[in-house]
């Protein structure tokens, strides 16, 4: 119960946040809102602006985490609230200080869908496919492909898994072995589920088979 209501005010605090801060870019306070993000990040998490933009995604989960336990809607608003700061940054001409936060809240989000966290203003995936849709114009690091792997697979979008997948092993990311266990583990699903994945089973087959013979010719 006390949970439930917890987690019910946050709801209610992002939505006021979040319709204060963008009233102030209509306003074109820009300055004014960071302040407001800056000062609940302060009063609500003991984390201001600059410890956010110090730390590192996994670093954010970790401090959210009590006893192996992740608080969802900790974690959910942290993220909400860098999502603004980054767009309040790039409407600044800063880009260089709001990508940087966009490429955070993106992997809390994705993080968070991997978790299947309950929905706070949206759902983490709805969140982070507004992101990813954003961010897919750059080449974007490693670490946030790798994300990017799991959270397609984690969430049934099998085909963008295998397009990251693909990706990867161009980079050098990942090993065949990897691509493999991952063809592998689709192979177990249901064909329904393959398909509604976009990513029927004789396509599951054919990656495998591929990924196969070019670890034999390797």
């Amino acid at each position: 119960m006390f949970q439930r209501d917890y987690f019910m005010r946050m709801i209610e605090q992002m939505g006021q946040v979040v319709g204060q801060v963008m009233g102030l870019k209509q306003q074109r306070k820009h300055e004014e809102a960071l302040l407001v993000i800056d000062e609940l990040l302060d009063r609500q998490f003991r984390m201001n602006g600059k410890l956010i933009r110090q730390l590192s995604d996994a670093d954010i989960v970790r401090l959210m985490t009590t006893n192996g336990v992740v608080e969802t809607a900790n974690l959910h608003a942290i993220a909400l609230l860098i999502k603004e700061e980054s767009e309040l940054l790039t409407e600044l001409g800063r880009p260089e200080q709001g990508f940087p936060l966009r490429l955070k809240a993106f992997h809390l989000f994705m993080r968070l869908a991997i978790m299947d966290a309950p929905a706070l203003l949206r759902t983490p995936t709805e969140e982070a496919a507004e992101l990813d849709a954003e961010l897919g114009v750059y080449e974007l690091p490693r670490d946030t492909k790798l994300l990017m792997w799991e959270w397609h697979e984690t969430d049934g979008r099998y085909d963008e898994a295998e397009n990251v997948l693909h990706e990867l092993l161009e980079d050098g990311a990942v090993s065949g072995g990897e691509a493999v266990d991952f063809y592998r583990r689709l192979l177990l699903l249901p064909d329904e589920t393959l398909a509604k994945g976009g990513l029927p089973r004789d396509e599951v087959n054919d990656g495998l088979e591929r990924i196969l013979n070019e670890l034999t010719e390797a």
